[in-house]
Order: C-alpha cells, then structure tokens, then sequence
C-alpha cells in the first residue's frame, strides 16, 4: 500500500520573500523639526542662567523674582506666577537677566497657552444698555392740566389789572424817572488766580529734607526705599505710568529693580543716572542739589 510522502509545510497564501524584513528608506529617518522638538521656555532660561554661570538665588536677587517662583518657571510651571499678564513679565525679566531675548519666550509662551486674551468686545457693554429698565414716560395728562390752570391764572390776573382807570395807569406809565445811581464804582481788587499746581509733586521740595520722586515710564519696576536707621519705607511693584514720592530727614537708600526704565527727581530736579534696563541698581540721595553732589 502506498503512503503520502511528508514534505516541508509550505505556508499558503505568502511568498517567501514576504517573510524577510523590509530595508527601511533612510529619507524616512530625516523628518523635520516639529514643536515638539522645540526646547521649552522653561528649559531655554535654565540653560541661559547656566550659560551665564548664575545660579538660581543669584537670578532671584538681581530681579526680586522669588527663588521657587524661578525654579518653577524653569520647570515650565507657571501656576505659581498669578496669571499670564505676570508670567509673561516673570519671563521677561528672567530673560534679560540672563542675557538673551525676552520676546521669542514670550511669543512662544503666548502660543502654548492660548494667546494673548482678546479685547473684551463692545457689544456686551451696548446690550448691557439697551436691557436697562426702560424710564417712566412722562404724565401729558397732568402736564396739560397744569398748563391749562396756569393759561386760566395769567387771563384772570390780566382782566382784575384792566380794571384800574386810566389816570391811575398814566401816573404809573409816567412816573418819575428812577435816580440814577451815585454810588462809586467798587476798588475791591479780584482775588488773584491761585496758581495751577504743579505736574511734579516735588516742585516745592523743602530744604531741610531729602525728596525723591520716581516715575516707572517705559516698564514696571520693583522698588525698595529705606531711611538711614534701616527702617523700610516702601516695598512694592511700580506699574508703567506710575509715581511715587517719598521723604525723609537726611537720606533714602533705594534698591530698583529694572531701574534703567525709571525716571528720578531729587529734590526738585531730574536726576539722570544712566540706569539700563534689568539692571538691579542702589541709590542713595540726601538733601541739597543733587548736581553739586
């Protein structure tokens, strides 16, 4: 009896050339940089600060940033900055201290979060408008009735007035004329003008003491004003547009961050002090001019 012969399985339906490895096309492997690949904001400052051989607590001390603040927004958390507004001028400032250019972070910044937030639009504040509780139309009726009361008055007072005689009219048509008046023009001088007050709040420094002005034109600024005994003056954040006088009796020691967008009066006088932006600067002034200082 004759018996099937066992060859080699033969799979059913693939080539064997289906079984080898595809070579792979080498252009594949050459793909473009995406923004995945981009190095985030964080990452970039880090870098930058190491570059500049600075380390953290230096950083935060040139631009009063606080220390974990700096080290969150090189971890790319912004969460701790209070919103984009301060986080876009965290970045800003961080930048400049380090050297590079704070705009592409920004941009950058602005695009992996949502942009900058539109301009509120107009047409809410118009509907807000329109919805208002229309007023109350005014009453015709009672304005008719008034008007006709007040027509009926004026004709009765008329008509009781045309029952005088003529004489007694005549003497009073003619009537003496009245005396012209003898009295002198009045001397009384007019009160003089009192002076419009003046645009800087320092324009009458007093000269026992010590007045400084200073005015954040270009960008906002930290500031730190101190008297001679160390007691602290002021301590905050100086918007763009914004003033600020302070005073004492002999002296104020300063501490401005970002102090090349300041502009500073002494005592009546600007103060030109070539301050460049970013920079963390000490000042001191005292009374007198400060030119012949």
């Amino acid at each position: 009896m004759a018996t099937r012969s066992k060859g080699t399985p033969v799979s059913i339906g693939n080539s064997p050339e289906d079984d080898q490895p595809s070579a792979v096309d080498p252009a594949e492997d050459e793909r473009p940089a995406t923004e995945e690949d981009k190095p985030s904001v964080g990452h970039v400052l880090q870098q930058a600060r190491t570059a500049a051989g600075l380390t953290v607590e230096e950083v935060s001390a040139s631009t009063r940033v606080r220390v974990p603040i700096v080290q969150a927004i090189e971890q790319d958390d912004f969460s701790r900055c209070g919103g984009d507004v301060y986080a876009r001028g965290h970045i800003r400032t961080l930048a400049r201290s380090v050297g590079i250019d704070p705009e592409p972070l920004v941009g950058q910044y602005d695009s992996e979060h949502g942009g900058r937030p539109a301009p509120t639009p107009a047409a809410p504040l118009f509907e807000a408008e329109r919805i208002r509780p229309e007023r109350r139309r005014p009453n015709w009726t009672a304005a008719m009735v008034a008007a006709i009361v007040a027509v009926i008055g004026f004709v009765g007072f008329t008509m009781f007035n045309g029952t005088d005689d003529e004489g007694q009219g005549k003497q009073v048509a003619e009537g003496p004329a009245p005396e012209k008046s003898t009295s002198e023009p009045s001397t009384t001088k007019p009160a003089d003008p009192k002076p419009d007050p003046s645009d800087s709040a320092i324009a009458a420094a007093p000269a026992d003491k010590v007045t400084v002005k200073l005015s954040a034109v270009e960008d906002k600024s930290w500031i730190s004003a101190k008297s001679p005994n160390g007691e602290l003056i002021f301590d905050g954040l100086l918007l763009k547009g914004e003033s600020k006088t302070f005073q004492d009796d002999e002296q104020i020691d300063f501490i401005l961050g970002n102090a090349g967008v300041i502009d500073i009066f002494v005592n009546g006088k600007q103060v030109d002090e070539d301050f460049k932006p970013g920079q963390v600067e000490r000042p001191s002034y005292t009374k007198g001019d400060p030119e012949a200082g």
